[in-house]
């Protein structure tokens, strides 16, 4: 992951190699949606302090599809702002039905 991305529109097919394993984008989005659930429950509570819970939320279930079964390491450590950003259009593209076109037109996988 030595490569430098000067735009988003650069990094996100990056990103998208990253996340080929669909077990790991089901924990992506699992994490998504919790981090959705919680901020909701910390505003209409006001329970601020639940919002803390947020990064380990949406990050535990992320971290441990890249462990388990990408067997890659986190692109957060490196791009973390390009990474959040990945996280939600990847939500959007999959909800949108354009994920699987995208990821289609990805180079093939190198191997391990």
């Amino acid at each position: 992951m030595d490569k430098r991305f000067s735009s988003f529109d650069e990094f996100y097919p990056f990103y998208l190699g990253e996340h080929r394993d669909r077990r790991c984008r089901i924990l992506h989005y699992i994490g998504s949606a919790l981090v959705l659930l919680m901020a909701g429950i910390a505003v209409a509570s006001g329970n601020y302090l639940l919002l803390l819970t947020l990064p380990v939320i949406g990050y535990g279930f992320a971290w441990a599809g890249h462990f388990g079964f990408e067997k890659n390491r986190p692109a957060t450590f490196q791009y973390p702002i390009y990474s959040l950003l990945g996280d939600w259009v990847m939500l959007k593209d999959a909800v949108t039905g354009e994920l699987d076109s995208k990821l289609k037109q990805l180079e093939p996988q190198p191997k391990r």
